[in-house]
C-alpha cells in the first residue's frame, strides 16, 4: 500500500489558543483547557473515537441508518517518577442501537466485528497510539538533539 504524508500546520491565535489548517483548508481552534475549545488531549482521544465511529458507520450504515451512535473515549493523564506526561488506559465505548428491522438486525449483527476490525487493523490512529511510533521534533528544519 502506497504512504501518503498527512500533515497540518498550526498557527497561534494568543496565548494558549491555536488553530490547526489541514492540506484541505479545513480549520479547527484549540487550546490549553482555559476555556470551551478542545484541549491537545482531547483531540486525541476525539481522533480516536472519531477513527474507528467512520469505520464503524461506513459499514453499519450500508445495512441500516442507526438509531444511537454515540462513542465515549477517556484515558487517564499520568507522569512517570520523571514527571513526563502521558496518556493511559484509553477507552473506547460504542453504544449503538438500530431499528428492529431487518436490514437494523443486520447492522446491529456486524458492530462486534466491525468494531474489532478497526481496533486491530483499521483505524490509523489507535493503532500509532499503541505502536512505538518515533516523534521527531526540530526547529526551523533543524533536528534536536
Amino acid at each position: 500500500m502506497p504512504s501518503a504524508t498527512k500533515k497540518v500546520s498550526l498557527v497561534r491565535r494568543s496565548g494558549g489558543r491555536y488553530t490547526a489548517t489541514n492540506a484541505r483548508g479545513g480549520q479547527i481552534r484549540f487550546g490549553s483547557g482555559q476555556d470551551a475549545e478542545f484541549t491537545p488531549v482531547e483531540l486525541l482521544l476525539a481522533a480516536i473515537g472519531g477513527c474507528s465511529s467512520i469505520d464503524v458507520d461506513t459499514v453499519t450504515s450500508r445495512r441500516g441508518e442507526p438509531t444511537q451512535f454515540t462513542v465515549s473515549v477517556s484515558g487517564t493523564k499520568r507522569s512517570d517518577e520523571e514527571g513526563r506526561a502521558s496518556l493511559g488506559d484509553i477507552a473506547v465505548d460504542f453504544r449503538l442501537s438500530f431499528p428492529d428491522t431487518e436490514e437494523g438486525r443486520e447492522a446491529a449483527g456486524l458492530v462486534n466485528r466491525v468494531v474489532t476490525m478497526s481496533r486491530d487493523k483499521n483505524c490509523t490512529v489507535s493503532r500509532t497510539v499503541e505502536a512505538p511510533t518515533p516523534v521527531a521534533f526540530s526547529i526551523a528544519g533543524e533536528p534536536l538533539d
